[in-house]
């Protein structure tokens, strides 16, 4: 079979590949992955090294002696700086070194006495996946690329755990097919000369959270600022979101600071009450150099548009085809405009803000502090006394909530204060999901809690991380989109380096019910005028996702009619089926709806994909 992804359009800001071994039964399952349009790579021996897509813009590739490096994404190194780093190099552990030091967001592949070593972004934006082909290890950027390969079909069992909404850490960041094992955003894999044995070695840790505000706003700005030099230091014309939040504003002022032409793209909301548009209008006039592009509200593709006819052959469902439509619409025109970039501020919310269930280690360690912050999140969120107390009070570890959790999926939805001070949100499943498919994500709940560490043993950062990994799962599906229409996006806040400097300021002076992003509104102050750093909420978009429900019942009744997941058994396509015809129905407008369309469109997309090439 061909693999699906050499049937996929790409684009810039789309390099995706595969790694080989230099031997030469690697070599030969090489051969079958190098299709038309392939980029090769070779060792010196003349055997495959690297195969697949991506620009000369978006690779650095330099050898040493016997060592190679590559660097495939956006990383602003120069080659001879990275020649002189493998000239160095003696053992592939010390490539751990080397990636802790880079800006950017990218791929780094390093090969040295036959050894080969890949690693992705720890933020999870990049992804690294392997698996055994005809006898030898396979290292690729792309599950389904391997999982193709093989003749794989997905397993219903992953696909029931994706029917949770949502999937907690760490049942999501597992591969669709079990021959095809993922590797954990912090770690790399290496694989021996023999090209068979495989290990994961861990690369980054997230810095304690022990940095004082005042101290960490000139990293925090250098990390964005080098972020957005990144993507803009060639010049020519980029593109920015600005809706007015902090994050896109802070983005467009960093990027009118380049050499770059900036043009800044603004979508006003539906509802009278969002305030976008204006708040974007502030920000517009302190930039007289960038041309700001307002779009008509009413044109703007609503939630869930579009469902039917997405094309994209991607690797694993995502919820981000809800908002596809809407997040892609107005790059064709920004192209249009010149853009060979767009730059967004996704992400900010993820990590210039940070969980509150870092209050729960708080109130241990400064209660009295701790108490006056909670009192404040209990009215900036109306959270009751008594499930807040309950809250704090719950000292589980890790393993035995998510064991918890796999005896509640039919339980009403957990209330906003015990998600907030809790690990994570309480997985749940509903009424259209089948005992079958209950059945199976429950299995898969308790074999994890078994086993699984969080990410942190503080909950709060523990949460940090899920989030901005659960995050960069839906953007590097929107950045693989993106690339399809010609204009490749970028999000600079989720970047390790940026990760890392807002990661490692205290907790008390990140989130604070009294003040808004405080750590990017310190780090902006001087390069972001003071009238719009004054901004403290941003939109919901609620009504985008209710008009969505309503505008789109005949899509989303045709999206049920000869079900995927309904053959699979693992969802009742009358139930729904049923609520598509009642779009107001209790609980649809909180998206509750998402994770099982995501799986739906993605098992269309692979069916329509695998019709379209078979060969009579």
């Amino acid at each position: 079979m061909t693999p699906l992804h050499t049937r996929a359009g790409t684009g810039p800001g789309d390099a995706h590949f595969a790694v080989f071994t230099d031997r030469e039964d690697a070599a030969a399952v090489a051969r079958s992955f190098a299709r038309p349009g392939c980029r090769i790579v070779n060792h010196p021996s003349g055997r495959p090294w690297l195969v697949g897509h991506w620009h000369d813009d978006e690779a650095v590739t330099v050898r040493a002696g016997g060592t190679a490096l590559s660097v495939i994404g956006c990383c602003p190194v120069e080659a001879d700086e990275l020649r002189c780093r493998a000239a160095r190099l003696r053992d592939l552990g010390e490539v751990d070194a080397l990636a802790r030091s880079l800006p950017g967001s990218f791929h780094l592949v390093a090969a040295l006495d036959g050894r080969i070593r890949v690693q992705g972004t720890a933020s999870g934006l990049r992804l690294v996946f392997h698996t055994e082909i005809a006898g030898t290890r396979v290292v690729a950027t792309r599950a389904d690329v391997l999982a193709d390969a093989l003749g794989l079909d997905p397993d219903p069992a992953e696909l029931a755990v994706r029917l949770l909404w949502p999937a907690p850490y760490p049942l999501y960041e597992t591969s669709l097919w079990p021959a095809v094992t993922a590797v954990p955003p912090p770690e790399a894999v290496v694989v021996a000369a023999d090209g068979r044995a495989a290990r994961h070695t861990r690369w980054w840790t997230p810095p304690e959270p022990v940095v004082p505000l005042a101290e960490a706003v000139d990293p925090v700005r250098a990390a964005l600022q080098e972020a957005v030099d990144a993507r803009t230091r060639q010049g020519g014309t980029v593109s920015c979101d600005l809706s007015g939040g902090l994050d896109s504003t802070s983005v467009c002022f960093l990027a009118d600071r380049s050499p770059a032409r900036v043009v800044a793209s603004t979508w006003p909301g539906r509802d009278p009450a969002d305030t976008d548009l204006y708040w974007a209008e502030q920000a517009a006039r302190y930039l007289p150099d960038v041309e700001h592009v307002v779009w008509d509200a009413d044109a703007s593709p609503l939630v869930y548009d579009d469902l039917l006819g997405i094309d994209n052959v991607l690797d694993e469902p995502t919820i981000g085809v809800m908002d596809r439509s809407r997040a892609l619409h107005h790059l064709p025109e920004l192209a249009a405009r010149g853009s060979r970039v767009h730059l967004t501020g996704i992400g900010g919310d993820h990590v210039a803000w940070c969980a509150e269930s870092y209050y729960h280690r708080l109130l241990r360690t400064s209660p009295l502090h701790a108490l006056r912050q909670l009192r404040g999140f209990r009215a900036l969120w109306r959270w009751p006394l008594g499930g807040t107390v309950r809250a704090l009070a719950d000292t589980r570890p890790y393993g035995k909530w998510l064991a918890d959790a796999a005896g509640r999926l039919r339980a009403p939805s957990p209330s906003s204060v015990a998600t907030g001070l809790g690990w994570s949100m309480a997985p749940r499943l509903f009424g259209w999901v089948t005992a079958d498919a209950e059945r199976l994500a429950r299995r898969a709940l308790l074999d994890a809690a078994a086993t699984a560490t969080p990410l942190h043993p503080d909950r709060g950062l523990h949460a940090d991380l899920e989030q901005i990994r659960v995050t960069t799962r839906v953007i590097r599906q929107w950045d693989h989109m993106a690339a399809r229409t010609g204009l490749p996006m970028a999000s600079p806040f989720l970047d390790d380096r940026v990760i890392e400097a807002f990661l490692a300021v205290r907790p008390a002076e990140r989130v604070t019910p009294f003040r808004y992003k405080p750590v990017l509104t310190a780090a902006m102050s001087g390069v972001v005028p003071e009238p719009c750093l004054r901004r403290t909420n941003k939109a919901t978009g609620s009504m985008d996702d209710t008009n969505g429900l309503r505008d789109n019942r005949a899509d989303l009744l045709a999206l049920w009619e000869d079900s995927h997941l309904e053959r699979l058994g693992l969802v009742d396509g009358a139930e729904l089926r049923r609520l598509a015809r009642r779009p107001a129905s209790p609980g649809l407008s909180d998206a509750i709806l998402y994770s099982t369309i995501a799986a739906e469109v993605w098992l269309r997309g692979r069916s329509r994909s695998r019709s379209s090439t078979r060969i009579p």
